[in-house]
Protein backbone atom coordinates (compact mmCIF):
# COMPACT_ATOMS: atom_id res chain seq x y z
CA UNK A 1 0.00 0.00 0.00
CA UNK A 2 3.07 2.41 0.87
CA UNK A 3 4.35 1.38 -2.77
CA UNK A 4 1.55 3.03 -4.25
CA UNK A 5 0.93 6.14 -2.09
CA UNK A 6 4.71 6.60 -3.33
CA UNK A 7 4.08 5.86 -6.45
CA UNK A 8 1.07 8.59 -6.87
CA UNK A 9 3.30 11.25 -5.31
CA UNK A 10 6.20 10.90 -6.99
CA UNK A 11 4.93 10.23 -10.46
CA UNK A 12 1.05 10.82 -11.46
CA UNK A 13 1.13 14.16 -9.20
CA UNK A 14 3.75 15.81 -11.21
CA UNK A 15 1.84 15.04 -14.55
CA UNK A 16 -1.15 16.36 -12.30
CA UNK A 17 1.28 19.45 -11.63
CA UNK A 18 2.28 19.88 -15.10
CA UNK A 19 -0.67 19.78 -16.62
CA UNK A 20 -3.53 21.04 -15.08
CA UNK A 21 -2.26 24.74 -14.93
CA UNK A 22 -3.09 24.15 -18.99
CA UNK A 23 -6.10 23.45 -18.31
CA UNK A 24 -7.08 25.92 -15.80
CA UNK A 25 -5.84 28.93 -17.80
CA UNK A 26 -7.50 27.78 -20.78
CA UNK A 27 -10.67 28.26 -18.79
CA UNK A 28 -9.18 31.44 -17.57
CA UNK A 29 -8.68 32.85 -21.18
CA UNK A 30 -12.57 31.65 -22.30
CA UNK A 31 -13.96 35.02 -22.68
CA UNK A 32 -16.80 35.45 -19.73
CA UNK A 33 -20.30 36.54 -20.76
CA UNK A 34 -19.93 39.76 -20.11
CA UNK A 35 -16.58 40.25 -22.02
CA UNK A 36 -18.21 38.94 -24.57
CA UNK A 37 -21.36 41.44 -24.73
CA UNK A 38 -18.59 44.75 -23.91
CA UNK A 39 -17.19 43.39 -27.11
CA UNK A 40 -20.69 43.44 -28.92
CA UNK A 41 -21.41 46.58 -27.77
CA UNK A 42 -17.89 47.87 -29.09
CA UNK A 43 -19.05 46.22 -32.57
CA UNK A 44 -22.55 47.76 -32.71
CA UNK A 45 -21.13 51.27 -32.81
CA UNK A 46 -19.01 50.05 -35.98
CA UNK A 47 -22.33 49.80 -37.46
CA UNK A 48 -25.31 52.27 -36.32
CA UNK A 49 -25.57 55.76 -37.66
CA UNK A 50 -26.48 58.58 -35.40
CA UNK A 51 -28.77 61.49 -36.25
CA UNK A 52 -27.30 64.83 -36.25
CA UNK A 53 -29.01 65.81 -33.00
CA UNK A 54 -29.17 66.98 -29.10
CA UNK A 55 -25.53 64.67 -27.96
CA UNK A 56 -22.91 66.68 -29.09
CA UNK A 57 -19.89 65.36 -27.86
CA UNK A 58 -16.90 66.50 -29.59
CA UNK A 59 -14.19 63.68 -28.14
CA UNK A 60 -15.97 60.85 -26.65
CA UNK A 61 -18.22 58.58 -27.72
CA UNK A 62 -20.09 57.71 -24.17
CA UNK A 63 -21.66 54.75 -23.24
CA UNK A 64 -23.87 54.16 -20.24
CA UNK A 65 -24.90 51.66 -17.95
CA UNK A 66 -27.87 52.54 -16.26
CA UNK A 67 -28.95 50.39 -13.00
CA UNK A 68 -26.65 47.82 -11.28
CA UNK A 69 -23.50 47.34 -13.75
CA UNK A 70 -23.59 43.77 -14.43
CA UNK A 71 -20.42 44.15 -16.08
CA UNK A 72 -18.01 44.64 -13.46
CA UNK A 73 -14.28 44.90 -15.27
CA UNK A 74 -15.30 43.12 -18.15
CA UNK A 75 -16.33 46.49 -19.74
CA UNK A 76 -12.42 47.95 -18.95
CA UNK A 77 -11.86 45.27 -22.36
CA UNK A 78 -13.72 47.75 -24.59
CA UNK A 79 -13.02 51.48 -22.48
CA UNK A 80 -10.85 53.84 -23.81
CA UNK A 81 -10.97 52.36 -27.57
CA UNK A 82 -10.88 54.76 -30.82
CA UNK A 83 -14.58 54.82 -32.24
CA UNK A 84 -14.90 56.81 -34.98
CA UNK A 85 -11.77 59.29 -34.05
CA UNK A 86 -13.45 59.67 -30.90
CA UNK A 87 -12.93 57.47 -27.51
CA UNK A 88 -15.36 55.61 -26.07
CA UNK A 89 -16.01 56.67 -22.76
CA UNK A 90 -18.03 54.34 -20.05
CA UNK A 91 -20.25 55.98 -16.96
CA UNK A 92 -22.47 54.36 -15.02
CA UNK A 93 -25.74 56.25 -14.23
CA UNK A 94 -28.49 56.17 -11.56
CA UNK A 95 -31.12 57.67 -13.57
CA UNK A 96 -32.16 58.12 -17.00
CA UNK A 97 -32.18 61.79 -16.36
CA UNK A 98 -28.24 61.53 -16.50
CA UNK A 99 -27.90 60.06 -19.94
CA UNK A 100 -28.03 63.23 -21.71
CA UNK A 101 -24.69 62.97 -23.11
CA UNK A 102 -24.78 59.35 -23.87
CA UNK A 103 -25.04 57.76 -27.26
CA UNK A 104 -25.50 54.31 -26.19
CA UNK A 105 -27.53 53.51 -22.68
CA UNK A 106 -27.48 49.62 -21.57
CA UNK A 107 -30.34 49.05 -19.43
CA UNK A 108 -29.32 46.54 -16.45
CA UNK A 109 -31.66 44.03 -15.54
CA UNK A 110 -32.03 45.74 -12.19
CA UNK A 111 -34.27 48.28 -13.85
CA UNK A 112 -37.10 46.00 -15.36
CA UNK A 113 -39.44 47.62 -13.66
CA UNK A 114 -39.05 50.91 -14.59
CA UNK A 115 -38.50 50.01 -18.53
CA UNK A 116 -41.65 52.21 -19.77
CA UNK A 117 -40.28 54.94 -17.55
CA UNK A 118 -36.80 55.02 -18.79
CA UNK A 119 -38.07 54.33 -22.62
CA UNK A 120 -40.34 57.26 -22.45
CA UNK A 121 -37.64 59.57 -21.33
CA UNK A 122 -34.89 58.25 -23.59
CA UNK A 123 -37.74 58.65 -26.97
CA UNK A 124 -36.37 60.40 -29.46
CA UNK A 125 -33.07 61.53 -28.08
CA UNK A 126 -31.00 59.39 -30.72
CA UNK A 127 -29.83 57.01 -28.19
CA UNK A 128 -29.46 53.40 -28.92
CA UNK A 129 -30.97 51.62 -25.72
CA UNK A 130 -29.81 48.19 -25.18
CA UNK A 131 -30.30 45.42 -22.64
CA UNK A 132 -29.75 42.18 -21.58
CA UNK A 133 -33.21 41.39 -19.99
CA UNK A 134 -35.99 38.91 -21.81
CA UNK A 135 -38.46 40.90 -23.24
CA UNK A 136 -36.78 44.37 -23.42
CA UNK A 137 -36.75 44.13 -27.17
CA UNK A 138 -40.40 43.63 -27.31
CA UNK A 139 -40.88 46.85 -25.36
CA UNK A 140 -39.31 49.07 -27.03
CA UNK A 141 -35.39 48.41 -25.95
CA UNK A 142 -33.42 48.78 -29.56
CA UNK A 143 -31.08 45.98 -29.43
CA UNK A 144 -31.24 43.25 -26.54
CA UNK A 145 -28.97 40.01 -25.42
CA UNK A 146 -30.45 36.83 -24.65
CA UNK A 147 -28.45 33.32 -24.59
CA UNK A 148 -28.94 30.60 -26.82
CA UNK A 149 -27.12 27.11 -26.21
CA UNK A 150 -24.58 29.07 -24.11
CA UNK A 151 -23.68 31.50 -26.50
CA UNK A 152 -24.26 35.27 -26.44
CA UNK A 153 -26.81 36.22 -29.47
CA UNK A 154 -28.89 39.58 -29.48
CA UNK A 155 -32.23 40.87 -31.03
CA UNK A 156 -32.95 44.36 -32.82
CA UNK A 157 -36.64 46.03 -32.76
CA UNK A 158 -36.08 47.57 -35.79
CA UNK A 159 -39.28 49.86 -35.42
CA UNK A 160 -37.49 51.61 -31.87
CA UNK A 161 -34.19 52.30 -34.24
CA UNK A 162 -36.74 53.90 -36.47
CA UNK A 163 -38.64 56.06 -34.02
CA UNK A 164 -35.36 56.94 -32.54
CA UNK A 165 -33.99 58.32 -36.25
CA UNK A 166 -30.71 55.91 -35.86
CA UNK A 167 -29.50 53.67 -39.24
CA UNK A 168 -28.27 50.07 -38.56
CA UNK A 169 -26.14 48.46 -41.56
CA UNK A 170 -27.65 45.45 -42.92
CA UNK A 171 -24.64 43.08 -42.31
CA UNK A 172 -25.74 43.80 -38.66
CA UNK A 173 -29.17 43.26 -39.02
CA UNK A 174 -27.84 39.93 -41.06
CA UNK A 175 -26.83 38.68 -37.96
CA UNK A 176 -29.68 39.38 -35.64
CA UNK A 177 -33.31 38.42 -34.53
CA UNK A 178 -35.82 40.58 -35.30
CA UNK A 179 -38.38 41.38 -32.75
CA UNK A 180 -41.32 43.65 -32.73
CA UNK A 181 -43.52 45.62 -29.83
CA UNK A 182 -45.72 43.45 -28.31
CA UNK A 183 -46.83 45.78 -25.26
CA UNK A 184 -46.14 47.53 -22.32
CA UNK A 185 -46.11 43.86 -19.98
CA UNK A 186 -42.84 42.58 -19.46
CA UNK A 187 -42.78 38.60 -18.25
CA UNK A 188 -40.33 36.27 -17.04
CA UNK A 189 -37.47 36.77 -14.41
CA UNK A 190 -34.54 37.88 -16.36
CA UNK A 191 -31.95 37.85 -18.76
Amino acid sequence: MKKIILFILFFISPFYIIFAPDNARSEELKPGEYQVKAAFLYNFLKFIEWPEGPVKTADAVTLCILGEDPFGRDIDIIRGKAVRDRVLSVRNIGSVQEAGECRILFISPSERKNIAHILEKARGSGVVTIGDTEGFAQQGVIINFFLENDRVRFEINIEAAKKADLQISSKLLKLARIVENTGPTITGTGR
